[in-house]
């Protein structure tokens, strides 16, 4: 049965500040629109006030919510909804680095199971180990898909001439 009292000692005000970007720019790169991801970090935001568990510390608060993330996105991206809508990636800007813009654009061209350990290895600097253990796979899948995904990217760069 579900509760819809408060979960105490959560400081919604101090998590959303602390991880909401992150959030933000994780659900960007599972779904491609800015509405999408918004509505992804409201519901994230919504378990994390009515069903987070007690929390060890704040590590352990984000790797949460980026598993809450990552499962609602999955989610969405199972839905027929989803499926039917054109999707064309609205790029998120990338905070005073304009430079790192044609990065961010290769990032999100990749195919999902890359572009999301790409994206929690080098932009939010997990360990293989950690991403392994958010995305629910083993070591070895998580370290195949980083080399694979670099691999893609050093080709998408080399094809464009910026090597």
């Amino acid at each position: 049965m579900q509760s819809n009292s408060l979960r105490p000692g959560v400081d919604f005000t101090e998590s959303y500040r602390k991880h909401g970007l992150m959030l933000y720019k994780l659900a960007m790169v599972h779904l491609g629109r800015s509405q999408d991801a918004e509505e992804a970090m409201q519901e994230a935001f919504m378990k994390l006030l009515y069903r987070a568990p007690a929390f060890r510390d704040d590590e352990h608060e984000k790797a949460w919510l980026i598993r809450v993330m990552t499962n609602h996105c999955r989610n969405i991206r199972r839905s027929s909804w989803f499926r039917r809508v054109i999707q064309r990636a609205e790029m998120p800007e990338i905070r005073g680095n304009s430079e790192m813009q044609p990065l961010m654009e290769l990032v999100l061209a990749l195919p999902l199971r890359y572009r999301s350990v790409i994206h929690l290895y080098y932009y939010e600097d997990y360990s293989v180990k950690e991403i392994a253990d958010i995305l629910h796979i083993s070591e070895s899948a998580a370290k195949m898909r980083l080399n694979r995904g670099r691999m893609r990217l050093k080709l998408d760069l080399e094809g464009e001439g910026h090597t």
